[in-house]
């Protein structure tokens, strides 16, 4: 672990691929196989454990996992994730990387009011997500995320843009969001965290919660925090770039669709 190969995890990463959404999903089809090659290595998949105890200590071995979720990479050994994926601070991480490496490293900060996490890993070098200019879009913009639903390969969804504002905060289990992106995508449990992608492959948000009805029912609808809100989050965590700096500055609302 912690960068170092094991021959029996160094396993293509099969990305299945759903296309349930329609128009987007005739406008992404057709070129998802090249937005999986150009964005699939900043994207990983994470089981998170309780902060290990010191040697010596009472249940000192590796806690059994706490939870497991998606992710990506942000900058270098910087992983963003969902708030309610790390937990919080401290905890450990297995981060499984496209060419199937299992990497370890730990939880460094977490905000729940917004539910964004982020994980630095140990010794892990990976392209970083490129974050879109201007994080609005229209209503009916095609977009696709990659994620892990439990219990099945890792999954490329496309779907489109419901609306930039869901209009309301939500909050579940000590965790929650003031506003999202409100998407027609059909995600599963297990892709919080996942990246957000347009149809040109630039990162629009992050994943974090799957609608359902009174009755549990689910309604093919998702929601994920905008970039602005994950550029705040990231730069006053750690350093960022350029690009995310000025989408730290930019306005949380966009212009109504």
């Amino acid at each position: 672990m912690g960068g170092e190969t094991n021959q029996a995890l160094l396993e293509p990463r099969t990305i299945d691929v759903d296309a349930a959404a329609e128009p987007a999903g005739g406008v992404i089809s057709s070129h998802i196989q090249q937005l999986q090659a150009q964005t699939g290595p900043s994207y990983v998949t994470l089981v998170v454990h309780e902060q290990q105890k010191r040697a010596g200590s009472k249940a000192s071995g590796t806690p059994e996992a706490l939870t497991s979720g998606s992710g990506f990479v942000v900058s270098s050994g910087i992983i963003m994730t969902a708030g309610h994926v790390a937990v919080k601070r401290g905890n450990s991480v297995d981060a499984r990387a496209s060419d199937g490496r299992i990497y370890s490293g730990k939880v460094i900060a977490v905000k729940p009011d917004n539910d964004m996490a982020l994980i630095k890993l140990r010794g892990f070098k990976a392209a970083a997500v490129t974050p879109s200019a201007n994080h609005c879009m229209q209503r009916g913009a095609p977009v696709f995320s990659l994620g892990k639903p439990h219990a099945r390969n890792d999954t490329a969804r496309i779907g489109s843009v419901n609306s930039m504002s869901f209009g309301r905060a939500v909050k579940y289990s000590g965790f929650g969001y003031p506003d999202a992106i409100e998407l027609r995508l059909a995600t599963k449990k297990g892709e919080s965290g996942g990246p957000l992608f347009d149809d040109k492959g630039q990162l629009t948000g992050m994943l974090v919660s799957t609608l359902s009805d009174a009755n549990g029912r689910p309604l093919n609808l998702a929601h994920a925090i905008s970039t602005p809100a994950l550029a705040q989050f990231l730069c006053s965590n750690t350093q960022c770039t350029a690009s995310w700096q000025q989408l730290s500055r930019q306005s949380m609302s966009c212009p109504a669709t």
